[in-house]
């Protein structure tokens, strides 16, 4: 009974309400990185005929990746030590009142929480869907949306799950003292790495897409880099569960870089491009976000901006310069994750190796020495075998994962040539844009309503819009 009356207090002693508070809203900040943050980037950067698409494939992982948490993967990532290999917790449900209820404890890494288990639950649910959103990234304009469907159940299962246990659960990388603020590794190296992995089996674009894939909506794409700028206050400053000083510090932090690397970003453009590219810049915005997040809290303000100048720096090198290598391109990542997330994840991953403090390692309540500023070089290392770990698992899995999708299940991982050649409308049976009276979408529909052969109607053509057209390629802008 006394258990039962703990568990119904509307304030239980553990509970701290402001802790609580800023938990469920950085939660929330998260997943509107998601929804509508990268959906909306996403279908402002490809081409029109694949708007819709893009958009759709961000709100299925984001459906998806959360009923696959509740019943199995939550456990997977945070619960008890699944056998004697520290890799991954015992899979079950997170479903019960009572669970839901009771205070928040991660029982392999031995720590707990000032507040409940569900609000941790849905914290680390928006960190697990917005890396297979970043994933999606690389595969736009021809994955077969049903592999889609299939694909990401089992990718979080088999590989999220495993990377975050061991980074952050209380595995074998998490006992040896791998820092990672806030998912350098666990989201970014590995999306950026499973991205690529999976683009290099799914095959390319078509050949027009590929040759002719402008955004077609510049300010749409603003806007969903400006929510992810700005949400991402909540990813890392979310990190050390609950409303303390180092919360604070790894938010300063998080705009500090970005900023710095979005400038060196638009300013190598100018130099080597002769215009600031703005997609260029929303590159450089988000290397900066991501090479930050595994440092966040554990850099002073001085190695944020260093951070920030190698962010904006050593990926635009990436991009540039590896990037237009024919045998690179032979790989179609369509959004670059390679390069935003998996070579600035690695970057930042290893910056924190030589930049965390002591001081911002304890105010995460930890006993790590900082970094080789310090005098720990050795962490260093462990950063370096970290990203190692997380890079080849993840294209050892991914691979596994799109073979069976296609071998084992047989379900074709590209769409048909038709579809390709078609886009939204033969996927979806919907188009993003209505350029009719009324919605309509052909000439059928309107002589149906009355319009006669009088009025101009403009020819939608197959996808490739006058806002395409006259979006001039500068800076950064990926070749294909």
């Amino acid at each position: 009974m006394s258990n039962f009356t703990e568990l119904t207090n509307p304030a239980p002693d553990w509970l701290n309400k402001g802790d609580q508070a800023w938990q469920l809203t950085a939660a929330t900040f998260v997943g509107l990185q998601s929804i509508p943050g990268l959906a909306v980037m996403y279908a402002g950067m490809v081409k029109k005929k694949w708007a819709i698409n893009s958009a759709f494939m961000v709100f299925y992982a984001f459906a998806s990746t959360l009923i696959c948490w509740v019943i199995w993967a939550y456990k997977m990532s945070f619960g008890k030590q699944w056998g004697k290999l520290p890799l991954v917790g015992i899979p079950g449900p997170v479903l019960t009142m009572q669970q839901n209820l009771a205070q928040s404890e991660l029982y392999a890494a031995g720590s707990t929480q000032n507040f409940n288990l569900s609000t941790m639950i849905y914290f680390q649910f928006v960190f697990a869907a917005i890396t297979t959103v970043i994933l999606a990234g690389a595969l736009l304009g021809r994955m077969n949306f049903l592999a889609w469907m299939v694909f990401v159940p089992l990718w979080i299962t088999f590989s999220y799950a495993v990377g975050a246990f061991s980074i952050w659960g209380g595995g074998f990388l998490y006992t040896r003292g791998i820092l990672d603020y806030s998912g350098g590794y666990v989201i970014h190296l590995s999306s950026g790495t499973a991205g690529f992995v999976a683009a290099f089996w799914l095959g390319p674009r078509a050949q027009r897409d590929r040759e002719s894939f402008y955004p077609n909506n510049m300010i749409m794409m603003l806007v969903g880099a400006g929510i992810l700028w700005t949400c991402w206050n909540g990813f890392n400053g979310g990190d050390p569960y609950a409303a303390s000083p180092d919360a604070g510090v790894a938010v300063l932090n998080t705009n500090i870089c970005t900023a710095m690397s979005l400038l060196v970003w638009t300013i190598l453009d100018y130099i080597f491009f002769g215009k600031p590219s703005v997609v260029g810049a929303v590159q450089g915005e988000i290397t900066g976000l991501v090479a930050i997040t595994p440092a966040a809290g554990f850099v002073a303000g001085w190695g944020a901006i260093v951070i920030g100048a190698c962010s904006g720096s050593i990926p635009w090198i990436s991009m540039n310069v590896l990037g237009r290598h024919p045998w690179f391109k032979k790989v179609d990542d369509v959004m670059g994750v390679v390069h935003t997330h998996m070579v600035a994840g690695y970057l930042g991953g290893f910056l924190t190796g030589l930049f965390a403090t002591i001081e911002g390692c304890a105010a995460f309540a930890l006993t790590n020495p900082g970094g080789a500023i310090d005098g720990n070089g050795h962490q260093v290392w462990i950063q370096i075998v970290g990203g190692l770990f997380v890079i080849g698992y993840n294209i050892f899995m991914t691979s596994v994962i799109m073979l069976f999708i296609k071998y084992v299940l047989r379900i074709p991982l590209r769409m048909s040539e038709d579809d390709l050649l078609v886009g939204d409308d033969a996927v979806h049976g919907e188009e993003a844009y209505a350029l009719f009276f009324e919605g309509e979408r052909n000439h059928v529909t309107l002589h149906a309503v009355g319009v006669g052969s009088h009025s101009h109607v403009p020819d939608e053509g197959n996808g490739s819009g006058s806002g395409e057209e006259q979006t001039a390629k500068a800076g950064s802008r990926k070749s294909d």
